[in-house]
């Protein structure tokens, strides 16, 4: 079962050999998360449709990067970017950031997990960052119950969270090299992962240990 979903956010032209590691290392992925400009861009980027038809050759998910900013991005803007990633980058799924977690917000989210199957998405994935309502297992394929730093995820209590047939999925940074990210993400529920060396407010331009170590 392929278990890494690879969010990495530097340009294919300044990162060649980076993203060549990561195509090669097609058998282990779940997808990739493709991000251009924060979102699609204004115009398509010629590096990076060559990257996901590279990556879609390779029978590897391409998800577009789409921030929903917790449910007070207008739904129009949001979707615009789920069109501009299908017709600019051939991507067939999508990656929706800072996700709400409250009930509250559902009604937000399940319109746009409408639109996103209507707009030919086979793959949506939300990114909470925290276990959110269970409610939520109902409108995607993946669930991010976790985003934050090793330190945090290493002393973190584990929250019961059941999502039926819905993946969990805990991205980590700042993680040493040997941390059994792994090994916790599945006793903590999570079939999908990704661990990475990077701190800050970039943890993702760097490559995942698991990639790094070919």
């Amino acid at each position: 079962m392929s278990t890494l979903l690879v969010p990495y956010y530097e340009h294919p032209s300044v990162r060649p050999a980076e993203w060549e590691a990561i195509v090669e290392a097609a058998p282990r992925l779940y997808g990739v998360v493709l991000n251009p400009a924060s979102g699609p861009g204004e115009r398509p980027d010629p590096a990076f449709a060559e990257i996901a038809e590279r990556l879609r050759a390779v029978d590897v998910r391409v998800l577009g990067y789409t921030d929903t900013d917790y449910g007070r991005r207008p739904r129009a803007e949001v979707v615009q970017d789920l069109a501009r990633y299908r017709d600019w980058y051939g991507a067939d799924g999508a990656f929706l950031d800072q996700v709400a977690s409250g009930l509250g917000d559902f009604g937000y989210y399940q319109r746009l997990a409408t639109s996103a199957w209507g707009a030919g998405c086979t793959t949506l994935a939300l990114n909470h960052g925290a276990p959110p309502h269970p409610a939520y297992a109902r409108l995607a394929d993946v669930l991010v119950t976790f985003e934050g730093t090793w330190d945090t995820y290493r002393s973190l209590r584990p929250t019961p969270f059941t999502a039926g047939r819905t993946r969990q999925c805990h991205l980590v940074h700042g993680v040493p090299p040997d941390a059994p990210v792994a090994d916790l993400a599945r006793t903590r529920g999570a079939t999908i992962h990704c661990a990475v060396p990077g701190e800050g407010a970039h943890p993702w331009g760097t490559l995942p240990y698991a990639l790094q170590a070919g």
